[in-house]
């Protein structure tokens, strides 16, 4: 099948965007980010200075002051026109997101229908939560009530793995409750953050309401924008090692937080499920996004006997060999690349511990080539077995198209190998029974639980559950991020 169009082969140098204006690098320093299908430079961002870090919190400071008093009714009504903007931009916003992520393009246009999702819970919310309480005679001549107040600047970092998905997962919602934000992308996926800057560029927000950092490698500019007491707290999806050195910043200073790690995910195939409908859950959880996704699994638990599990892996491993690898921008490719040389050197390191550990390789994607694509950082589904849980491979994320085949004796000892699990973030289950799956919801200490589904992906107007060491904060992301974006305050009135 013929590749959809590229957007541009090459964007040139990008530019931050700080008090709505499109500003180069005073360092002049750039980084180079490449297709991750080609391998090829696509694209050259630029590095912040601490300069510009101030500047683009003076500026969202600035625009606090105004913004917080424009009647929320305003508010909202700017993001419905972000959302409506994003929806018109839709597919070019996809086109790009496979340029510079790797993943397909009907993961892309899945991704942007979230997108559009998020802003749409966003605007929504503010006819809700930002409504208070109030109690008339609550004494004799007094009434109390309680209003809803923004808190003021943040900073919104967003990952490499859903880069688009997890701006809309915090921005939004800070909008629509009164706060400016400064976002800081990660270095590995640059363009999609620009892309979505230039669409909520046309919407007319006000100058220093959204404020774009690209940072590079350096991660020492965190610290400076939370140790400044303008910026009033921070919002992150990535990895559990940075959410607790944020963590540990906030606590220091003082600062609001909701910041999402890593996962080590379960998909359950009990006896009962249809293999079909496995093979099709597993193919989604385990290779989706080539692997690159916080909801997805490394773990498959399969319970049964010998004659079932062979069932279930063979079916799984001739559906793997079926998948069409290669670029994304072709409609008919199911897996795309890693988004980076680097990711995908780790999952290769990933591969190789688990050989060592004693797991037997069912099928290697290591030795994955993709005709014109040679240079593209591309490894194809990748199948263990004979894995335990006392394996790293089964304790820590490969965040690669890699599955682990476990066998549980029954479904009791696969949930206590779930809930043994440092982090906590979701668990699925494949099953025509609702009495197991009851006991799966009730039982598993995890933030998501999916029945009969690979990614256990909740609606926007759902927060995004996590438990243990793939959660820190006082608020979860998505619609439950207004509680990380506004305060309450109470006030006591006695006129009589």
């Amino acid at each position: 099948m013929a590749l959809i169009p590229e957007v541009k082969k090459h964007y040139g140098k990008l530019k931050q965007f700080i008090n709505g204006e499109w500003v180069k690098p005073e360092s002049g320093k750039y980084f180079e980010t490449t297709n991750p299908a080609t391998g090829e430079v696509i694209a050259e961002a630029p590095v912040a200075s601490m300069k510009e870090v101030d500047k683009a919190i003076a500026a969202a400071h600035e625009a606090f002051k105004k913004w917080r008093n424009i009647p929320f009714r305003d508010r909202s009504k700017l993001v419905f026109d972000l959302r409506n903007k994003v929806n018109e931009k839709a597919e070019w916003l996809s086109r790009i997101l496979v340029q510079d992520h790797g993943r397909t393009m009907d993961e892309a246009r899945g991704t942007l229908a979230r997108f559009g999702e998020n802003i749409e819970a966003a605007g929504s919310s503010m006819y809700g939560y930002y409504m208070g309480r109030h109690v008339d005679q609550l004494a004799n001549g007094i009434d109390c009530y309680e209003i809803k107040e923004p808190v003021g600047v943040f900073l919104i970092i967003t990952p490499g793995n859903i880069p688009m998905h997890a701006w809309s997962s915090f921005v939004p919602y800070a909008l629509a409750c009164g706060c400016t934000v400064i976002v800081k992308p990660s270095r590995q996926v640059p363009l999609s953050s620009d892309a979505v800057f230039k669409v909520t560029e046309e919407v007319g927000f006000p100058p220093g309401v959204v404020n774009l950092l690209h940072m590079g490698p350096e991660r020492g500019l965190n610290k400076q924008i939370l140790s400044d007491p303008r910026v009033k707290g921070v919002g992150l999806i990535g990895s559990t090692r940075v959410a607790k050195e944020l963590f540990e910043l906030c606590g220091k200073y003082g600062k609001r937080s909701s910041l999402n790690g890593n996962g080590k995910n379960y998909v359950v195939v009990m006896p009962d499920a249809p293999v079909d409908n496995a093979v099709n859950y597993l193919l989604r959880g385990c290779f989706g996004m080539s692997g690159q996704r916080c909801l997805g699994s490394d773990n498959v638990a399969i319970i049964g006997d010998d004659k079932r599990y062979k069932a279930v892996k063979e079916a799984f491993i001739a559906a793997s060999k079926a998948m069409k690898i290669g670029y994304g921008l072709d409609e008919s490719v199911e897996l795309g690349p890693l988004t980076t040389q680097q990711g995908k050197e780790k999952v290769v390191e990933f591969i190789e511990v688990g050989l060592k550990s004693g797991a037997k390789l069912l099928l290697d994607g290591r030795k994955v080539k993709v005709k014109g694509y040679e240079k593209g950082y591309y490894l194809g589904p990748t199948i263990f077995e004979g894995v335990t849980t006392d394996m790293y491979i089964a304790q820590e994320e490969s965040f690669g198209p890699l599955a682990n085949l476990l066998r549980p004796k029954d479904l009791e000892e696969a949930i206590q190998w779930i809930n043994k699990e440092n982090y906590g973030h979701s668990a699925c289950i494949v099953t025509e029974s609702g009495k197991v799956a009851r006991k799966f919801i009730r039982e598993c200490e995890v933030g998501n639980v999916g029945i009969n589904a690979g990614i256990p992906q909740p609606y926007a107007f759902f927060g995004l559950g996590s438990k243990k060491d793939s959660f820190f904060g006082m608020s979860k992301s998505r619609m439950d991020s207004v509680k990380l974006f506004l305060d309450e305050k109470t006030v006591t009135l006695r006129w009589v």
